[in-house]
Formats: structure tokens, C-alpha cells, sequence
């Protein structure tokens, strides 16, 4: 994107001082999208689209990307998979079983955000964090009300293995409130310690 627009050297406004300008130089086709984007109200500008664009790359830690198809994100190997898959490979777990599966993906699950993100998932005080990061990451809009762990689109819509995950990665017990997405956990008390094989 071009400006005829020539910044000024002097500034008079005083915030703007600390802001830079910058040109961006978009082939017709890329303008063109980013024109289609904004028509039909997905994106409310470029300055807009743009910031959308900078906060999912330094969340996603994206420098680190290896292309093509080699993604890390932390210590963990990441790749693009189709919600479908995931849950014809839930599908295959006994429905006993699937609290105990979500249980030992939370394990693996701790070790790698903790990793990342240097803080304990455990801790109350870093959930928002916790729930920040797995939205960026497409798990879902995690958000507590009162005692309520209430996921809208989530990833894994199979409460019970979802249940189990959050368990571990929070280190509390759930009880499953609803069993159709937006699904709605209470939170009931402190987790024992989880000691999955991963």
C-alpha cells in the first residue's frame, strides 16, 4: 500500500513521536484482497488487519517456523489438522476412558506452555495467560464466570477428554455441565497430582 501522503519530519503532535510511519508496498492481488476483507466487514481497516497480523506472529512465535511444514512452537512440533481427524481418533477411545486420555494430553500438554510461557499453568493468577494462549493456538475462547470454565468453540468437542485436559493443565477437578459446544465446566476443587505417561 502506497501514500501520496509525505510524513513530516517535524512532528507537532507530541504522541506521535513515538509512533513511526512506515510504507508497505502490496502487489495488485494483495490489495485486492485486503480491499475484499474490509468490503465485506471481516476487517474493519488495514491499520487493523495489520496489528491482527504483528500480535499473531509474535504469539505464535512464527520467526521460529521452519518452511515448509516444519513448525515448532516451544518445544513442540505443531502442524495444521483438520478438527475431523481429531475427533474420528476420539472416537476410537471407550467413552470410560477418554477423561484418562485427556488427562495424559494435559500432561504433555503443561510441559510444553510452561515451557513456553515460563509460568506455572497451575497457578490461578496465570490463567488468563493459559486462556490467551490456547486461543491464538485455535483450541477455543476460554473464559471463567464465577466457578464456571465455560469454552466456546472449542477444538475438542468431546467434554469429558476436554475436561480431563483442562484438569491437568490447571490442576483443579471439572464437572461437565454440558455436553454441546459452548461447553460449561464446573469448577469443583484442587486436582490430585497427575502422574499420566505421556
Amino acid at each position: 500500500m502506497q501514500s501520496n501522503r509525505k510524513p513530516s519530519r517535524h512532528s507537532t503532535d507530541s504522541t506521535e513521536s513515538a509512533t513511526k510511519r512506515t510504507t508497505i508496498i502490496l502487489e495488485k492481488d494483495e490489495r485486492q484482497y485486503v480491499d475484499q476483507l474490509i468490503s465485506e466487514g471481516k476487517e474493519p481497516g488495514i491499520k487493523h488487519l495489520i496489528s491482527k497480523m504483528l500480535t499473531i506472529y509474535k504469539n505464535m512465535m512464527i520467526e521460529d517456523w521452519r518452511f515448509p511444514g516444519e513448525y515448532y512452537f516451544g518445544i513442540s512440533r505443531v502442524a495444521f489438522v483438520n478438527v475431523e481427524l481429531i475427533t474420528l481418533l476420539i472416537k476410537q477411545v471407550p467413552k470410560e476412558k477418554r477423561r484418562i486420555l485427556g488427562k495424559t494430553m494435559g500432561v504433555a500438554m503443561k510441559v510444553s506452555m510452561e515451557t513456553t510461557l515460563d509460568v506455572s499453568t497451575i497457578t490461578s493468577d496465570n490463567w488468563s495467560k493459559v486462556f490467551k494462549r490456547l486461543s491464538v493456538q485455535g483450541w477455543g475462547d476460554f473464559s471463567l464466570k464465577d466457578k464456571y470454565l465455560i469454552v466456546k468453540t472449542p477444538f475438542i468437542s468431546e467434554p469429558e477428554v476436554l475436561a480431563g485436559l483442562m484438569e491437568t493443565l490447571l490442576g483443579v477437578t471439572l464437572e461437565v455441565k454440558t455436553v454441546v459446544p459452548p461447553l460449561v465446566f464446573e469448577v469443583k476443587r484442587s486436582a490430585t497430582p497427575v502422574t499420566a505417561e505421556v
